[in-house]
């Protein structure tokens, strides 16, 4: 999988008190994640399925607990529910990013 220089992240901020993940990209992008927009937008095979289509799940509580880095390709999110199966590659939040620039 190639990860274009834009798909890295330089710095990565839990922002607890606005409910946020903010994520500085190596091109300069600012991108800020909802706790809910990201825990539905989970990659992992339970909250997706094994097919191609992605879809948004809704959970009750999206309290993000912290985040781990997977490798140098990846975040892990533990979730208020106990979820923490998603890796979430940074090809995807990028591809996530809810921004207008982004057209999410």
């Amino acid at each position: 999988m190639s990860n274009p220089v834009g798909a890295t992240p330089v710095e990565v901020h839990r922002r607890a008190e606005d409910r946020v993940v903010r994520v500085s990209w190596r091109d300069g992008h600012l991108s800020e994640y909802p706790f809910d927009y990201l825990r539905g937008w989970c990659p992992c095979a339970g909250c997706q399925g094994h097919g191609g289509d992605r879809h948004y799940i809704a959970a009750a509580n999206t309290d993000l607990d912290q985040i781990s880095q997977v490798g140098n390709y990846a975040l892990q999110m533990h979730w208020g529910d106990g979820h923490d199966t998603g890796i979430y590659t940074y090809d995807h939040l990028r591809q996530l990013c809810p921004c207008a620039e982004c057209g999410r």
